[in-house]
């Protein structure tokens, strides 16, 4: 439930439209819903302007099954990350209209459409390996109402690719820049814009890339001014950041 449905809610409770203990029911189950497996936090989207979003690593295909039905009973947009085929196929029982994006591993149940800001975010990405870290980063701001504009295949080994791209992402509010192996692309983006830029580190990249260590490391000390940093292959993470900043008043 978000300010604007829980306004609703009141004004109806108010008007007579709505009973006061079916109201009561609702003001309940505004806090969370304890679903044994799960506590869902209905308040969430109120509190802070986002739903829960599920991650799906850990959990069983029930699980995430009860949680999705769960979320549905509201009217907030549904997200699942790290989500499997055989997750989204359990999904699909419950909620046949739920999209799985294949690249993002992500399920997707879109209800209602965002009205977000006219600027937009750009997610660049060095290579094509890094798109699966960088479409979670897409698929995740447009969830939340964000326009996203993908600029691929644009990293240091062939930097005049990124030179012809760079009024689109200088036009953006906010910058993601995906990247693996030396995880040089964020410093050089941070060089060249005037906006802020959110770092990813894949774990693309061969032995001395420790899994992503190397470019977390090359970005955490990145000499750009107004670049930040996410976890090791955390395009979620980078996506929500950027809509929030985008959103900005």
């Amino acid at each position: 439930m978000n300010t604007d449905a829980l306004k609703i809610l009141l004004e109806n409770i108010r008007d007579g439209k709505i009973d006061i203990e079916t109201g009561i029911f609702q003001l309940k189950n505004l806090s969370y819903v304890d679903l044994g497996c799960a506590k869902l936090d209905m308040h969430r989207e109120l509190r802070v302007g986002y739903p829960e979003v599920i991650f799906c690593p850990g959990k069983t295909n029930e699980q995430i099954k009860t949680i999705v039905s769960a979320m549905m009973q509201g009217e907030a947009n549904i997200l699942a990350t790290r989500a499997s085929i055989e997750n989204y196929a359990a999904v699909k029982e419950v909620c046949p209209a739920a999209v799985y994006q294949t690249l993002a591993r992500t399920i997707t149940l879109t209800r209602k459409k965002h009205s977000g800001p006219e600027s937009y975010i750009a997610i660049v990405t060095a290579g094509t390996s890094d798109l699966p870290v960088a479409e979670e980063a897409a698929v995740t701001a447009e969830i939340f109402g964000n326009r996203v504009e993908r600029i691929v295949d644009v990293g240091v080994a062939g930097v005049h690719r990124l030179f012809d791209k760079l009024d689109l992402i200088r036009g953006a509010r906010v910058i993601v820049v995906v990247a693996g192996m030396e995880g040089a692309l964020p410093s050089v983006v941070g060089g060249l814009v005037d906006k802020p830029v959110i770092a990813v580190p894949t774990s693309v990249g061969y032995g001395a890339s420790f899994q992503g260590v190397t470019a977390l490391l090359a970005m955490l000390n990145s000499c750009a001014g107004g670049v930040s940093v996410v976890n090791i292959d955390n395009g979620f993470g980078a996506g929500y950041i950027a809509s929030m900043i985008n959103k900005l008043k």
